[in-house]
């Protein structure tokens, strides 16, 4: 049996559906670039967190390349969640939340529309705080499969915090909320990419790096469904 033609109808839906992700990722970058509140703020904050760490841990080199995955996670992690954090925040302090629920479109489109803007910003950081990493450290990080390990595991890490902040953002103190939600859940992500950037970087056989790759390819694709299954409910909630 042959496949079932693509009528108008669908094509038509699947356009309305990427104009409403495409609309909601621009509003994001388009008030990011107005403001610069968002990455300046993860940014400084990253910054300082390495800058801390630099200052606290003093080792020798070969110790050094040891606690590189680790330093480098717990950075992304803190800043992510800093900017998961004020970018919904932001959003309900302007009133834009309750808009964008109002539109008459699919939800799941806001949904993968902040997902997308939320990963764009915390790659942004990312890319500016490794540098900034390899010279404190004098540790190259410049391996393309390090940066395939940070992308999935920062795919993983904002699907789910999207989601969360989502339903912390209705809450008082969602400052406090969304760490504890956010950080059980993610825990096997940040393990799984801790050790996978760890093997990178210390030569391990690819098969054990393997093992946690498939760990964060397994963690984003199930993450990804119960965030397009459970955006709508949480948001209703």
């Amino acid at each position: 049996m042959g496949q079932a033609p693509v009528t108008p109808s669908r094509r038509h839906a699947a356009k309305a559906y990427l104009r409403a992700l495409g609309a909601v990722l621009w509003k994001d970058v388009a008030a990011e670039l107005r403001s610069r509140e968002l990455v300046g703020a993860m940014l400084i904050f990253g910054f300082l967190v390495i800058l801390i760490f630099n200052f606290a841990l003093s080792l020798d080199a070969r110790t050094r390349g040891t606690v590189t995955a680790g330093v480098l996670w717990v950075t992304f992690a803190f800043s992510g969640t800093l900017g998961l954090n004020r970018s919904m925040a932001i959003e309900k302090e302007r009133g834009c939340f309750d808009g964008l629920l109002l539109a008459p479109v699919d939800r799941s489109a806001i949904y993968f529309g902040k997902v997308l803007g939320n990963l764009l910003f915390m790659l942004i950081v990312e890319l500016l705080v490794i540098p900034l990493y390899s010279i404190l450290y004098n540790i190259n990080l410049f391996i393309p499969e390090l940066f395939l390990v940070i992308l999935l595991g920062s795919i993983g890490y904002t699907v789910v915090g999207t989601l969360l902040s989502s339903m912390a953002v209705q809450a008082r103190t969602r400052d406090l909320l969304l760490p504890i939600l956010l950080f059980p859940v993610v825990l096997p992500l940040l393990i799984a990419a801790v050790n996978a950037s760890k093997g990178i970087l210390q030569g391990f056989e690819r098969s054990e790096i393997m093992f946690w790759l498939n760990i964060l390819i397994v963690y984003d694709i199930i993450f990804t469904a119960v965030g397009f299954m459970a955006f709508d409910y949480v948001v209703e909630e």
